[in-house]
């Protein structure tokens, strides 16, 4: 076993001062639950031994603390401890991620330093402000990345295994995690909560230690150390984070580290491994358990390393023993990663063809087919699931067709649905749509249904195509993922003074058209916060067509299709018509306008108070009922087919007009009945 003292392994830039209080540091825990429970064991332990001592713990949902430290001061909130317990030497903070910048920065502002768990923040602009935090307080931020806390990197870049130089580092972690691990907090799984964000994702927190741990061993730590990062993101669970992506890391020194991870494995969790190729040989660091297995001139060898407690090391550097090991501005580069990962759009959905599921209720877990062997020729060749061409890896994105503007303001995208997979109906749509103080209010490919898509037209049976995607209704089946799925293709866009028209064809199952359709977008100002969408759809088919739904086969209230809306996560909804309010009194009804009324919270950004009012702008669509849906998912569109199809003659033309008014603000009945007036 190699072991060196603390001095020699920390190979210290700056050793810390020796600014303690009289008795042993005083400390508080953030977070009793999860992680924070192996952080109070670790506690107790150096309270018995006389390091620290533990002078209360804050759970906002927990009002007991964990055995480890029975008998501890409890409070709801840091700001509450700090104020009764007086002035802390060290705040150590085991929160969810989108508490971590506002916690890290309270403590240091109080006069403590801190251990943040990973990821240290969210995003790329909390990093840079809790630097700025450190810089103006004098005091310090030590991130839980525990593998780093390992002597690995001193020794490998000190080539002490004689592997020579390192020409090429890449990471796997194969794990699985079960419908249960995604239910285990709000924000797991998310990119965003609230408004804020959380970047949940495989490569940024379950395996993040292999990220930051690759990175470390090329002396890619900082800012300034990445150059470029590519990023290949899937998603097998239903959630809104990657579960089965590539990264790939360009540092500024000109080596590469590609990291390829899953959580829907095959088996429950093999260890996850750096592998390091240098010039006179190969290592396999298995990190978790401190392992190194080396070849060399055909001759293998095991050895174990060293590791230092975070804590420990934490409590070291105050007493001015040693240099802090996981300094914040060590872990930038993963930053950098991070910041790409929550850059990159939605994860792609794997076509669930090629995934299978075991377990029951909690215990459900999703294994994506032949996942493992895909990860390994990743890391083989240095790319990406897409560029290996896997079956089930999408190798289109979407492309943007049209940026609308409204008085110097980008209110809407038109994408060309390049970027959905088979089974969600590939299809133009608008996306993102935003008022003119810029909150979004449409959303693409969320987790429960990815075949929603922004704002168009879809139509679930058309000749027995499925144009809307996900399952196929049958009434004594119910729903069925069947290869009946069609293609919308738009031709070239034709721009016009605040707007566009496209020429589309809908391709069936069968490679047919099924239909033709002209679409017309306009937009336009109406006053200060509210601007307006017109949204016109013509279809007509060479030959007799039938178009259907769930509700025309016989499901009751599921007669959706036609103009459809997908709404992004929102509140205190209210839905309403001139006639109905509530989801329950207005789902089914005719009406010749329909108003959304919200706060949004898209994503990180902008979020606020909303107002959608769709008005049915010719008598056909007027005489139609309004599909709705709140409690399930955000959702408001027309319905062509509500209980009975619609059959279309050959050459007949179907038009369906919309006016939609995108408003700031939660506008009441006579403000939206008024504004329809209007017009």
């Amino acid at each position: 076993m190699i072991n060196h003292d603390a001095e020699q392994r920390t190979r210290p830039t700056a050793v810390g001062r020796s600014d303690q209080r009289v008795g042993p540091p005083r400390l508080i825990l953030v977070g009793v639950g999860g992680y924070g429970l192996v952080h109070a064991g670790r506690i107790a332990k150096l309270q018995a031994d006389g390091v620290v001592r533990l002078v209360a713990a804050v759970d906002p949902i927990r009002d007991v603390p964990p055995p480890a430290i029975d008998g501890t001061p409890m409070y709801s909130d840091l700001e509450a401890a700090l104020a009764s317990e007086g002035p802390v030497d060290v705040v150590v903070i085991a929160a969810p991620i989108g508490e971590h910048v506002r916690l890290a920065e309270l403590a240091m502002m109080g006069g403590a330093d801190v251990l943040l768990e990973k990821p240290p923040v969210a995003a790329l602009d909390d990093f840079t402000r809790l630097l700025d935090v450190e810089r103006r307080t004098g005091r310090v931020v030590q991130v839980g990345f525990q593998s780093l806390g390992a002597e690995a990197a001193r020794l490998f870049e000190q080539d002490a295994f004689g592997i020579g130089e390192i020409v090429k580092v890449t990471a796997t972690g194969a794990w699985s995690r079960t419908a249960g691990y995604w239910d285990r907090s709000p924000w797991a799984g998310r990119r965003s909560l609230d408004g804020q964000p959380v970047v949940d994702g495989v490569v940024t927190n379950p395996l993040a230690h292999a990220t930051a741990t690759a990175l470390a061993l090329v002396g890619c730590r900082e800012l300034g150390d990445v150059a470029a990062v590519d990023t290949d993101l899937y998603r097998a669970n239903a959630i809104d984070s990657d579960d089965t992506s590539v990264v790939r890391i360009h540092t500024t020194t000109g080596l590469i580290v590609t990291c390829a991870f899953t959580l829907c494995a095959s088996e429950q969790d093999d260890e996850p491994v750096v592998h390091v190729d240098g010039s006179n040989g190969h290592a396999e660091y298995a990190y978790t358990a401190d392992r190194i297995d080396l070849e060399i001139d055909g001759q293998t060898s095991t050895v174990t390393v060293a590791r230092i407690d975070l804590l420990e090391n934490l409590m070291a550097y105050r007493r001015g023993e040693s240099a802090l090991l996981v300094p914040l501005a060590s872990t930038g580069a993963f930053m950098r990663v991070l910041d790409a990962v929550a850059q990159s759009g939605e994860p792609v959905r794997i076509d669930p063809r090629a995934i299978t599921w075991s377990g029951e209720g909690p215990d459900r877990r999703p294994v994506v087919v032949d996942v493992e062997q895909a990860m390994a020729q990743a890391v083989a060749t240095g790319k990406t699931f897409t560029e290996l061409g896997l079956p089930w890896a999408l190798r289109s994105r979407d492309t943007v067709l049209v940026r609308g503007q409204v008085g110097g303001t980008e209110v809407l995208q038109y994408r060309d649905g390049a970027g959905t997979i088979a089974t969600s109906t590939p299809r133009p749509y608008l996306h993102p749509v935003r008022t003119l103080a810029g909150v979004v209010v449409s959303a693409t490919h969320p987790a429960d249904h990815d075949w929603h898509t922004g704002v168009g037209m879809a139509i679930p049976d058309v000749n027995g195509t499925n144009f809307w995607g996900g399952g196929t209704y049958a009434p004594d089946r119910g729903y069925q993922l069947l290869d009946d799925h069609g293609v919308v293709v738009g031709g070239p866009v034709e721009l016009e003074p605040s707007g566009f028209r496209q020429q589309l064809e809908w391709i069936g199952s069968s490679g047919a058209k099924e239909l033709a359709e002209e679409r017309r977008v306009g937009w336009a100002a109406v006053t200060a916060g509210v601007w307006r969408l017109a949204f016109v759809s013509s279809l007509t088919a060479d030959s007799q067509a039938q178009l259907g739904s769930p509700g025309s086969k016989g499901r009751v209230g599921g007669g959706y299709g036609g103009f459809f809306w997908r709404f992004p996560s929102c509140g205190n909804v209210e839905v309403f018509t001139p006639t109905a309010s509530g989801e329950q009194a207005v789902h089914g009804s005719v009406a010749p306008w329909v108003a959304w009324s919200a706060d949004f919270a898209a994503g990180p950004g902008i979020s606020g108070p909303a107002t959608i009012i769709v008005a049915a702008a010719n008598p056909a669509g007027r005489a139609e009922p309004w599909f709705v849906r709140v409690s399930d998912y955000p959702g408001l569109g027309s319905a062509l087919a509500w209980d009975r199809p619609v059959v279309l003659s050959a050459g007949e033309p179907l038009e369906r007009r919309f006016d939609i008014w995108v408003a700031d603000g939660r506008l009441d009945f006579d403000a939206v009945a008024a504004a329809v007036g209007a017009r």
